[in-house]
């Protein structure tokens, strides 16, 4: 009995160190690779792979040791390639069939 409410004490803790951490994360501007791996939910070697390649925009510490990340420019890296739906190709089809591929497309109301 004693053993499964120090294990549910447990629990509790973690979560409100998750919670904590999360919250945390919110209120940064400069973000960690610990950090960034939590906001995107991507793993730290994949990041450290990206980093290595210039594949994703960051920062190093002044001696080099510490990577960091914006979380502006990483909320934009993130959606940085945005792929149109069927309406939009739909709209976009009709509108070069009506008006010609140089003319000035009408947006879909």
């Amino acid at each position: 009995m004693e053993n499964e409410i120090l294990n549910k004490m447990q629990a509790l803790v973690n979560e409100f160190e998750s919670l904590k951490s999360l919250t945390l994360l919110g209120t940064k501007k400069a973000l960690t690779m610990t950090d960034a791996a939590l906001l995107t939910g991507l793993s730290k070697s994949y990041l450290y792979k990206c980093v290595c390649f210039k594949n994703i925009p960051y920062y190093k510490s002044t001696g080099g040791k510490y990577t960091y990340f914006d979380r502006d420019e990483l909320n934009a890296w993130m959606l940085h390639q945005r792929f149109k739906t069927n309406d939009e190709i739909e709209t976009e089809a009709a509108n070069i069939a009506v008006f010609g591929k140089n003319r000035k497309l009408v947006k879909n109301v």
